[in-house]
């Protein structure tokens, strides 16, 4: 999934960086959640993984990915499901789900008529984010998930599995430069070709995981753990709104929109880290009140946080250093996140905890 600040790619590095500073536990608390790539990799590691992000879309994948630790049966609803024509008998339960999700018939539900050049004819700019047929289709499987949770038929983990698949899907077939806040005004190739669901993968660590939908900030008292990792938003950008449309497909809540881009309203969901002055006010709370070893801030060479002032604010509670290393930036033509420096640092902020 494209995301802005996802650390996919330089896990290995940081992991490495961690471990050559003496980083280690059996707990980690992942403060901002995202596309839950770092909780992935760290329950991999077979660390037991807590995590949080304000984002429902962001709950969805921490749920299939973070707090469930095996592949759903969906034993009441294959029950009732016709039989595929094709059947192959190597199939999982998830894959069988999945491609009767993809036999359903378009539905000219709530994506179709507000994000397809169809349902929007009566604008100045028809919208683009889907060809017709995918709008369809997105609504047919996010009503049918949301008919076989009403219904009984899917357990709440088999629930968010599927809205995880469905989440991760439309990024494949999106009209957009990597974010929602715009979409082209010509189709991609990408966004012309017929949404299949695809299914996701699961990792098993054996322990038992917890995930929130909260403002982290809100935490602060439950959190005890080993690893406090902390990856803010780096520049004044709200991620609300750049992943409005996936966060309106997962909450299915039909919200009010507004501009030519149909954003729904995220005032209750903006970062204090997107101002200078609140993310080091915030920074300074977490450092403060949270219950860790080590707290590690990974931050970008171009964040709106000073590096001397992180510094300042992090050795009032234990000893700091910090570790960096270069990387290729995320690449968008919206929003001016396209630059002509093909590069930036990875900062990581590394506090040992004194008592």
């Amino acid at each position: 999934m494209r995301y802005i600040g996802n650390k996919e790619n330089i896990l290995e590095n940081i992991y490495t960086i961690l471990q050559a500073n003496n980083v280690s536990g059996k707990t980690f608390f992942d403060f901002f959640a995202g596309t839950t790539n770092v909780g992935r990799f760290f329950k991999s590691k077979n660390y037991q993984v807590s995590s949080s992000d304000i984002l429902y879309l962001s709950y969805c994948l921490q749920k299939a990915y973070i707090e469930n630790n095996s592949e759903p049966k969906f034993e009441k609803l294959l029950k009732i499901l016709p039989e595929p024509n094709n059947k192959n008998l190597f199939s999982t339960p998830l894959e069988t789900v999945s491609n009767y999700l993809n036999s359903l018939d378009g539905v000219e539900g709530f994506i179709f008529q507000n994000y397809t050049p169809a349902g929007t004819k009566e604008l100045q700019q028809p919208r683009m984010y889907f060809i017709d047929e995918n709008g369809k289709k997105i609504d047919a499987i996010r009503q049918q998930i949301e008919n076989w949770k009403n219904d009984n038929l899917i357990s709440e983990s088999e629930y968010y599995v599927l809205l995880t698949s469905l989440i991760e899907t439309i990024g494949f077939y999106s009209n957009i430069a990597g974010v929602y806040a715009a979409f082209h005004k010509h189709w991609d190739f990408r966004a012309l070709r017929p949404l299949e669901l695809r299914t996701i993968q699961f990792v098993d660590n054996g322990k038992e995981n917890k995930v929130y939908n909260d403002d982290s900030m809100n935490l602060l008292d439950k959190i005890n753990v080993d690893i406090l990792y902390l990856d803010p938003p780096y520049n004044e950008r709200q991620y609300a709104p750049n992943y409005h449309i996936l966060e309106t497909i997962a909450k299915y809540d039909e919200p009010k929109l507004r501009g030519v881009t149909g954003m729904r309203d995220y005032s209750s969901q903006k970062s204090r880290f997107c101002n200078p002055t609140t993310a080091l006010e915030d920074l300074n709370k977490i450092a403060k009140e949270a219950k860790y070893n080590f707290l590690v801030l990974s931050y970008n060479s171009e964040g709106i946080m000073p590096s001397e002032k992180i510094l300042d604010t992090l050795k009032q509670y234990g000893t700091v250093k910090l570790e960096q290393f270069e990387y290729a930036r995320f690449k968008s033509n919206n929003n001016g996140l396209a630059r002509t420096k093909k590069t930036v640092f990875e900062q990581l902020y590394i506090l040992k905890r004194e008592a």
